[in-house]
């Protein structure tokens, strides 16, 4: 290669199919490319934050979202990649990827904001969205008819052709044959705008927003494709600049992937942390254990059974007696003990009652110990009470 053939900034050894990579004399190469290069840095980054914000994500309905997400930063990045194939000159390769990769990598994108689109439509609808691996099966159908089309075109375009035609028979096509086999994508895009629409009416604002990112995104979107499709097949035709038909593609597949990152996968990645309006919060006097304290009422709440008393009421003492039910099975004196120790409590019987009006004179004369089982109750199950506790005033005195 001749060395003053080369342009300026490119070197001797260099091909001549990257010179607008770095002449500098072609501007909107070397622009082009540093753009395209930090779009593919950006979608890097955002990718590994959007992974790294997953474990934070407390929105079960925007975690959803994840899938679709990462899966447009991925068609994004090949997006900004393919902008190089546009830079450089025309040859086997770059022409075989313009033809698939174009649609291929605009159908995914469009495909993920559609299923979105239509999540939010449903959840308006219904309530309830359907599940992230039903949107990633749907995303993914979509993106296949794509795929399946372009390689259909791709195969019958290059292998039917005569075989003494031109040697790169990738790069031998019409501006309108490449603009036709795009009507699929085009369809796509005018999915999502129709998707996004029910969703500006949301009752949630987040959701409003959502469907507005989707909208505005698809408007620009729709404006880009038909810049560049009337430029690409009319304009430079008619300007006299049909040379500008590569940089009319890649400044339109750059800006383009430029708007899915500002315009919703940045704005969806911010949104990320946000709480479920659905989910309610609670207050800031609410117990900070409701699960237990709700337990601890219902125990409090529990209405304890009456006791049936057949003597007489005492305001200064409580009397616990058995229950009088007739019952086939005999009823134990103790049945009504709760394990509780009771250090200073003087329950009297009827006969303590008597002995103490008796000998309210003489407080240290003994009852006989004959006369306790003839005065006791007559109950069956009572047990005989000492006369050394029946003359105790003292609550603490124990029996001698």
């Amino acid at each position: 290669m001749d060395t003053s053939s080369a342009p300026k900034g490119c070197g001797s050894s260099i091909s001549s199919i990257y010179y607008n990579l770095c002449d500098l004399a072609t501007v909107w190469g070397v622009v082009v490319e540093a753009v395209a290069a930090a779009g593919v840095v950006t979608s890097f980054i955002l990718f590994v934050i959007l992974m790294a914000c997953l474990p934070f994500v407390t929105n079960q309905k925007r975690k959803g979202m994840v899938a679709l997400q990462a899966a447009i930063l991925v068609f994004t990045l090949g997006l900004f990649g393919l902008t190089f194939a546009f830079i450089v000159g025309r040859y086997s390769t770059s022409c075989a990827a313009r033809r698939f990769l174009f649609g291929v990598l605009f159908s995914g994108c469009l495909a993920c904001l559609a299923m979105h689109g239509l999540w939010l439509a449903l959840l308006e609808r219904r309530g309830r969205g359907p599940r992230s691996w039903m949107l990633c099966l749907g995303a993914l159908g979509l993106w296949l008819v794509e795929v399946i089309i372009n390689t259909e075109w791709l195969v019958i375009t290059v292998v039917r052709s005569p075989s003494g035609g031109a040697p790169d028979l990738f790069c031998s096509i019409a501006n309108m044959d490449f603009v036709m086999a795009l009507i699929y994508v085009m369809v796509l895009l005018l999915a999502v705008v129709l998707m996004a629409v029910p969703s500006l009416i949301h009752k949630h604002k987040q959701w409003r927003r959502d469907g507005a990112f989707i909208f505005v995104t698809g408007l620009l979107t729709l404006g880009i494709w038909i810049s560049w499709i009337v430029m690409y097949m009319y304009g430079n035709g008619l300007t006299g600049n049909a040379s500008w038909d590569d940089p009319t593609l890649a400044i339109a597949v750059v800006s383009n992937a430029w708007v899915f990152l500002f315009l919703y996968t940045i704005p969806e990645i911010s949104l990320l942390t946000q709480e479920d309006p659905d989910q309610e919060q609670p207050s800031d006097g609410d117990h900070v254990y409701p699960a237990r304290s709700l337990v601890y009422d219902n125990i409090l709440k529990e209405t304890e059974p009456p006791h049936q008393n057949v003597y007489m009421n005492n305001k200064a003492f409580t009397m616990d007696e058995p229950p009088t039910e007739v019952s086939t099975k005999p009823l134990s004196p103790y049945g009504s003990y709760n394990g509780q120790l009771r250090s200073c409590v003087y329950q009297p019987t009827e006969l303590a009652l008597i002995a103490k009006g008796l000998t309210r004179r003489d407080q240290d004369m003994r009852i006989p110990r004959a006369l306790v089982p003839s005065l006791s109750p007559a109950s069956g199950n009572s047990l005989p009470l000492s006369a050394e506790f029946l003359s105790s005033r003292d609550c603490h005195a124990q029996p001698d």
